[in-house]
């Protein structure tokens, strides 16, 4: 059960994080109180702290919105093909998990494997 909710919670944080990623940098300006991607209170602030007067141009850019884009939909494809083998990532993720637990080797508290050797 656990190993499909890990599953189910990874596609659903894929999923917002790629469309987050892919529409955010196109958001046209004033649209529910969001501001222009490269015009905004946060940039601007990071630009006069580090004395990069040019980073508000470079991150307002075509390809910097297009790098952001593109690694919205790497993290689309990724929630994506996660959906069509849901099976079997829990499946592996329960195998991993059985495999773990069985080759853990319980012993005491206060004895080590060697001790019975050398003590006996």
């Amino acid at each position: 059960m656990s190993a499909k909710l890990s599953v189910i919670f990874y596609i659903v944080l894929c999923l917002e994080i790629g469309i987050f990623l892919t529409v955010l940098p196109w958001w046209p300006q004033g649209m529910w109180g969001i501001s222009d991607w490269g015009n905004n209170y946060f940039l601007l602030y990071a630009a006069r702290q580090t004395g990069i007067q040019g980073l508000q141009a470079v991150v307002g850019s075509g390809w910097v919105r297009g790098a952001v884009s593109g690694v919205g939909l790497l993290n689309l494809a990724i929630a994506f093909w996660e959906i069509f083998n849901f099976k079997r990532t829990v499946a592996a993720l329960q195998s991993q998990t059985n495999d773990a637990t069985r080759s853990a080797d319980h012993l005491s508290d206060n004895e080590r494997r060697d001790d019975r050797a050398n003590n006996s």
